[in-house]
């Protein structure tokens, strides 16, 4: 008889063709026809091994054979379904593993299940137990794949690279005026509006331009005095004198171009021309000709709109990436493709606890006065990495959430599995802090087959550890 050695999905046919197994191993008979030459010549000679239906049901025969249709059974060769070469596939104690070679530790259940056992065995189902060497029980907690398993498996491996991690942060906002921007002009003294200048609501206006003309009997006789002051002979060229009355005039806020062309003149104004402080869009004009002011009134609002700001309402959760400073892109829905760019100005310290978001305030130049007040915008705030730092993709990185962890490839098939410290994510990337150095090989596919092998690896140390214990004690409790 010859013996060979079988892979579990020769058994089934082996065994419908009448073949035994012992010890893992096909026992083929010797058949009656003196034709038939030996298995063991056979695979020597690439001869059929036996021949099996050509429709491929489960009916098999060492000689050649015919269906009730007449066709011919197809012959198996040796290359085609038996191996003789991948110990790790085939769980049978080989002739080297007797003369110690590869010495076998303990045979684990071919299911998985939490049962071990010193010698082979087999499972109710009749299934062999496969056997686990020392050489694959190590202490590391490492895991080793033979080379067929790890290609079934499409495990891949990737160094741990310097990479800059990029995350990039969106909030919708508005755009807002700035408040240090507006400005508005109001009569500090009763006064009547004589006359209003060409300027509307929405119209733009340069510093300087006349908004319109007013008579005010405050100021009127703020400048008499002033004017007294500068032309007597006895006040003028008297440094306090002319000073705390012209001072009168600034204090009424009377613009410094007509108070430089009385000086020059000498003449007293009937009415005085009020003009726009900055320039900047003309928010708001309640001046109507022939109009009373009385003081405080607000008669034009002006806001300069070349620099505006952002209001973004940002996710709490995001609020420790960002800090004052950090750049920002902005992108107006009326503007596709379109970039605008700012800074963080302000990060205001309330967070609304519905929405559970900060307003952060970015400051933008809108030097064509494209960004208009109320205007919808998105925010994306980089809070990358500045400098590269260590980082593997996501993918391998195995989180249980109280432990993360990646399996690092040692070559030759052994996994190890290595507690590593995550930082920032961004861009299918994750920063490892700790647990890796540059060029360490990770398995970012499969790991987590390759995880759940070492933890039943473990558990089944385990269990061989506690049955060895209690068979010592056994022995112990035996003797006289």
């Amino acid at each position: 008889m010859s013996r060979l050695a079988v892979t579990g999905t020769a058994v089934a046919m082996i065994a419908a063709a009448g073949v035994t197994l012992v010890a893992g191993r096909a026992i083929l008979p010797q058949p009656d026809q003196g034709s038939l030459i030996s298995a063991a010549h056979a695979a020597d000679a690439g001869a059929p091994i036996y021949f099996r239906d050509p429709d491929g049901k489960p009916s098999y025969s060492l000689t050649p054979r015919k269906t009730a249709d007449g066709r011919d059974y197809r012959a198996v060769r040796a290359s085609e379904d038996i191996s003789f070469d991948d110990p790790d596939d085939t769980p049978e104690v080989t002739t080297a593993d007797a003369k110690g070679d590869r010495r076998i530790k303990f045979y684990r259940n071919p299911m998985g299940l939490p049962d071990t056992s010193p010698v082979p065995k087999k499972d109710p189902m009749g299934m062999d137990y496969i056997a686990v060497y020392e050489d694959e029980d190590s202490d590391d907690g490492s895991v080793k794949l033979s080379p067929g398993k790890i290609q079934r498996s499409g495990v891949k491996s990737e160094p741990v690279e310097l990479r800059r991690i990029r995350t990039l942060v969106r909030a919708p906002g508005t755009i807002q005026l700035d408040e240090r921007r507006v400005s508005v002009v109001a009569m500090r003294a009763e006064s009547f509006v004589q006359k209003v200048a060409d300027v509307t609501t929405g119209s733009r206006v340069a510093k300087g331009q006349p908004l319109m003309q007013i008579y005010s009997s405050a100021i009127s006789s703020a400048a008499a005095e002033y004017l007294a002051t500068i032309t007597s002979k006895t006040t003028a060229g008297i440094e306090p004198y002319g000073r705390g009355s012209r001072q009168r005039l600034v204090n009424l806020d009377v613009p410094e171009p007509v108070i430089a062309e009385m000086e020059k003149s000498h003449a007293l104004p009937i009415t005085v021309q009020w003009s726009s402080p900055r320039d900047g869009i003309v928010l708001q004009r309640n001046a109507v000709e022939g109009m009373r002011a009385q003081p405080g009134d607000v008669l034009f609002r002006i806001a300069d709109i070349s620099q505006v700001w952002a209001t973004v309402d940002l996710a709490e959760r995001d609020l420790g990436n960002i800090a004052v400073g950090q750049p920002v892109t902005v992108r107006a829905r009326s503007y596709p493709g379109r970039n605008f760019t700012g800074l963080i100005g302000v990060i205001y310290p309330q967070l609304n606890k519905e929405t559970r978001t900060a307003r952060v305030r970015i400051e933008l130049a809108n030097a064509d006065l494209a960004l208009l007040p109320d205007m919808y915008v998105d925010a994306e705030i980089d809070t990358g990495t500045p400098a590269p730092v260590l980082s593997v993709s996501e993918s391998a990185l195995l989180d249980t959430g109280s432990r993360q962890a990646v399996l690092v490839d040692k070559g030759q098939g052994r996994f190890e599995p290595r507690e590593v410290k995550p930082g920032r994510r961004g861009d299918g990337y994750v920063e490892i802090r700790e647990g890796v150095a540059e060029g360490d090989a990770v398995v970012t596919s499969a790991n987590f087959l390759i995880d759940a092998e070492s933890n039943l690896k473990a558990a089944l140390k385990g269990f061989a550890e506690a049955g060895a214990a209690q068979d010592g004690d056994k022995a112990m409790g035996a003797r006289p």
